[in-house]
């Protein structure tokens, strides 16, 4: 059995790690340098940059500010926000990155996720999908949430994993903030339907959440945010109850 990652996720907007609740009405979490070298510290398997704002102001991923989280751990790091090109991804990488994500310029244009795996390979790219529910059905959106595109979510992810995606990112816009957990029968749709692995966003409460999002909505990944930066679960704490639930962690 493929053990299941924690991931704890830095969302930031000018230089700050921030968290809100459904994408709105952000709050400041900390230095993000700091809070990075905590995590790895404590045991996170993996980390998640997200800029959240550099696909709204036309701005460029914070390369410096990548460069320092790198140097300040030792596990594995994805970074998104604004990258659109296959030169911006070189730039990202080289700062230190392990991955890219990419979301508002794969729908935008979905060619740039194939040109992204050819270059750096498929396990280089993860794709970063935003989606609400309505009537029960599943949008995607683009731009930090603030945009519809009409797409479904199956069906975007489906057209994604043929272009070369290696990961996906999904996050619940609905659960987002809320810590009343995942959204699961979407996410286990999801990760049927795909073959690479797909980690959950959106949702984290409490130990229980996780459990189901790793058995109920056979996520590869959890991922989460408020649960970690405001102290109310640690991740060597969520280690141990998930290992005592016989869930493989690393």
């Amino acid at each position: 059995m493929l053990t299941k990652r924690i991931i704890p996720c830095l969302d930031i907007m000018n230089g700050r790690t921030v968290k809100g609740i459904n994408f709105k009405g952000l709050r400041d979490a900390g230095d993000p340098v700091a809070l990075a070298k905590r995590y790895a510290e404590e045991g996170a398997d993996e980390l998640v940059f997200l800029d959240i704002t550099a696909s709204i102001d036309k701005r460029k991923t914070l390369v410096q500010l990548v460069e320092r989280i790198a140097l300040a751990i030792d596990i594995p790091f994805t970074v998104g926000g604004g990258i659109g090109s296959v030169e911006e991804a070189r730039n990202i990488l080289r700062a230190g990155a392990d991955k890219i994500t990419l979301n508002s310029a794969a729908l935008k244009r979905p060619a740039l996720i194939k040109e992204l795996a050819t270059v750096f390979g498929s396990q280089c790219v993860v794709v970063a999908i935003d989606s609400k529910e309505q009537d029960g059905l599943w949008e995607v959106y683009s731009h930090g949430g603030s945009r519809r595109t009409g797409k479904d979510l199956i069906e975007w992810a489906v057209t994604a994993e043929g272009l070369g995606a290696g990961e996906f990112l999904f996050t619940s816009m609905n659960q987002d903030g809320t810590e009343a957990g995942f959204a699961n029968r979407a996410l286990a749709e999801l990760s049927e339907k795909v073959s690479v692995p797909v980690i959950a966003s959106g949702g984290a409460g409490t130990m229980e959440h996780f459990k189901d999002a790793i058995n109920l909505g056979k996520a590869d990944a959890v991922l989460a945010a408020s649960v970690f930066h405001f102290d109310r679960i640690s991740i060597q704490e969520l280690k141990d109850f998930l290992s005592k639930e016989n869930i493989c962690i690393r």
